[in-house]
């Protein structure tokens, strides 16, 4: 079913009010073609028309633990996202998945949620496992069927960075590898929380399930050990299942790896993608796309993320609906 062209901006929701689900907010109120909506933690949610304001958003989660306690507009419940989608219904045009992905399946698991409700809509998450990706690949005809348009991979990397390397890819016959490594620095690791422990998770010795069960305590005496700095090389990450998805390369040329800084705000390196190729010519050369090391995480991750919101939103104007992932739709740039 189409949805009707409208000069309206586009009504959002943010799903996780931690440091990610905030900066997304933080962002959406420079915007004047998208309004923040609705937001949901684990504990509550708030909904308004009007829109909401993201300052006492913050507020009130910092200082009450839950945008449930929203003065006028919040509401506490156990059961937040399942609840929002029956409050809101259509009322909501597309929400960010701003959620840590832990377990594997959750993210999954919240699209099935979307599904089950009978929503229609568009859905945007930043997830970054090959596997947890897989999951939704599998999901594709269920979520065409219910009338969702979905993106998935749509953060820095994957997202902003794949996307980058599927238009590079384009100056070659045939692509020989594609090498994406970032740098991170966060001020204060308790406001990324489940992020750092989703890093955690790429560590030789860890898995997701092993990251997700320690204490904030454990989390910082790793920390100690190693004065603040992860260091991950070969991570499983979803850029490789994106790139082949999309017809650029098999997921074996795809290197995925990185620094994060947990106690610097200022990056360790500088994030680039390198595209690898031989031209019809018969010329090798790369290509390098590299992030400028001012901008934030939460800018690298947050402005894609709804870049491909609102190109999901003109899918779903011309009557398309499934999955897609960064790498097969460009983001639009968003007002």
């Amino acid at each position: 079913m189409n949805t009707p062209l409208t000069n309206q901006p586009i009504r959002v929701g943010v799903l996780g009010f931690g440091g990610l689900g905030q900066a997304a907010a933080k962002l959406l109120s420079s915007k004047r073609e998208m309004i923040l909506v609705a937001v949901a933690d684990q504990n509550g949610y708030a909904y308004s028309t009007e829109g909401l304001n993201t300052q006492a958003c913050i507020t009130t989660y910092q200082n009450q633990g839950t945008i449930g306690h929203l003065e006028a507009f919040g509401t506490l419940s156990n059961n937040s996202i399942q609840d929002l989608i029956q409050v809101t219904g259509d009322a909501v045009d597309g929400y960010f998945l701003a959620l840590p992905n832990l377990p594997n399946d959750f993210i999954p698991s919240v699209a099935k949620e979307f599904i089950q409700a009978g929503w229609q809509g568009v859905l945007v998450d930043a997830i970054k496992r090959t596997s947890a990706v897989e999951q939704l690949l599998s999901m594709k005809d269920e979520l065409q069927a219910a009338g969702i348009t979905y993106m998935t991979g749509c953060g820095a990397t994957p997202g902003l960075l794949t996307a980058a390397a599927a238009l590079a890819a384009q100056s070659y016959a045939e692509i020989h590898n594609v090498v994406i490594t970032f740098g991170v620095g966060i001020a204060n690791w308790e406001a990324y929380r489940a992020t750092v422990r989703e890093d955690i998770g790429h560590m030789p010795g860890y898995s997701i399930e092993a990251a997700r069960a320690m204490t904030d305590a454990e989390v910082e005496a790793l920390l100690d050990r190693t004065n603040g700095v992860l260091t991950l090389e070969n991570m499983e990450h979803a850029d490789d299942v994106m790139l082949e998805v999309a017809g650029i390369c098999s997921r074996d040329r795809v290197t995925v790896g990185g620094v994060v800084d947990t106690r610097n705000p200022k990056k360790p390196l500088s994030t680039n993608v390198k595209i690898t190729g031989r031209t019809f010519e018969g010329k090798i050369s790369t290509h390098t796309f590299t992030l400028g090391d001012e901008t934030s995480m939460a800018a690298n991750v947050c402005g894609p993320a709804f870049g491909y919101l609102k190109a999901a939103q003109e899918l779903r104007q011309r009557g398309i609906s499934g999955l897609f992932t960064a790498a097969e739709i460009m983001p639009k740039f968003v007002k």
